[in-house]
C-alpha cells in the first residue's frame, strides 16, 4: 500500500497543502496523513504515519523538505521505514530507498538541503543584524503587555493566572510577567 504524508509549515499555506494532496492521490496513496506544523515542532501525524506503515508499504512524500529537517533526521526516518520492511519515495526526486542509488541520493540531497537551510538562516540573521544597526528592526511587538489591562481586570475578578493565559491565548509566564512577582507565590 502507498501511504502519503503532506505537511506545510503554517495554516496560511492552503494551496501548498492542496498541491501535495493532489500529487499524493495521483500517485495512488490509499491513506494520507497531513498536518500544518513547522518542521521544528512535534509532528504527531508524521509519528502516526510512521507507526502505521507495514512491511511492503511505500511512504510517499512530494518533496524532501516536507519530511525531514536535517540529514540526520532524514536518515533516522529512512531507517525507521526500512526497519518496518517498507520503502520511502520522494516524488520530486523520483528516487526511493528500495534501491542502492536511491539511498545514496537521499543522503547526498539531505546533506545539500541541510546546508541550504543553514545558509538561509545565516542570511536571515545577517539581515536582522543589519536592520537593527540601521534602527529599522525593533523585533516582535510584545503581545502580553498590550493586553495588560485585560490581565489586570481578570485577576481582579479572581481568575487564576493559568486560566487568564488560557482565556487570552497567551503564555502563562507572560501573565506572571505582567502581574509581577507577588503572584508567583500562589
Amino acid at each position: 500500500m502507498r501511504i502519503g504524508y503532506g505537511r506545510t509549515s503554517t495554516l496560511d499555506q492552503r494551496a501548498g497543502m492542496e498541491v501535495q494532496l493532489r500529487d499524493l492521490r495521483a500517485t495512488g496513496c490509499g491513506k494520507i496523513f497531513q498536518e500544518q506544523v513547522s518542521s521544528v515542532e512535534k509532528r504527531p501525524q508524521l509519528e502516526a504515519c510512521l507507526d502505521f506503515i507495514r512491511e511492503g508499504d511505500t511512504l510517499v512524500v512530494t518533496k524532501l523538505d516536507r519530511l525531514a529537517r536535517s540529514t540526520q533526521h532524514l536518515l533516522e526516518i529512512t531507517d525507521r521505514v526500512k526497519s518496518k520492511g517498507a520503502v520511502l519515495l520522494i516524488l520530486n526526486l523520483g528516487a526511493d530507498t528500495g534501491t542502492a542509488t536511491g539511498k545514496l541520493m537521499f543522503t547526498v540531497i539531505g546533506a545539500i538541503a541541510t546546508f541550504e537551510r543553514e545558509m538561509m538562516l545565516e542570511r536571515q540573521r545577517e539581515g536582522i543584524a543589519k536592520a537593527k544597526a540601521e534602527g529599522k528592526y525593533k523585533g516582535r511587538k510584545p503581545t502580553a503587555r498590550a493586553r495588560a489591562a485585560e490581565i489586570a481586570t481578570l485577576r481582579a475578578d479572581g481568575v487564576r493566572p493559568v486560566d487568564i493565559a488560557r482565556r487570552l491565548g497567551i503564555g502563562r509566564a507572560s501573565v506572571y510577567r505582567v502581574l509581577g512577582a507577588e503572584i508567583r507565590a500562589e
